[in-house]
């Protein structure tokens, strides 16, 4: 299963939806990443995909300095699941992969 691209993250918080894109990638076989959202970009670590669940941590300081662990399911272009930071209840994450358009020839 393919997770690489550009994904755009909906993150439902206590005080609010949060609105984050996630860059996945493969390289030299290993899967990376980082996370642009609320003024930051942020490295994503411990990357992992088994069959179709992926998971990823990242720390962020806005709003709140909180260190996040999602663990979701990729189905296609899309994907659920959920965001813990910590002892706080589990945020729902749902997202959809970025599609690339289609080289035009002149």
């Amino acid at each position: 299963m393919s997770v690489e691209g550009t994904w755009d993250l909906s993150v439902a918080t206590p005080i609010g939806k949060i609105r984050a894109v996630t860059e996945l990638r493969r390289r030299g076989g290993v899967l990376t990443g980082s996370a642009h959202g609320a003024g930051q970009d942020v490295p994503l670590t411990d990357v992992a995909l088994e069959g179709d669940r992926l998971s990823w941590r990242q720390a962020v300081t806005k709003p709140l300095r909180l260190n996040l662990a999602f663990a979701v399911t990729v189905d296609g272009d899309t994907l659920t699941g959920t965001a813990r930071a910590g002892r706080l209840p589990a945020s729902a994450v749902s997202g959809r992969r970025r599609t690339v358009p289609a080289h035009v020839e002149r």
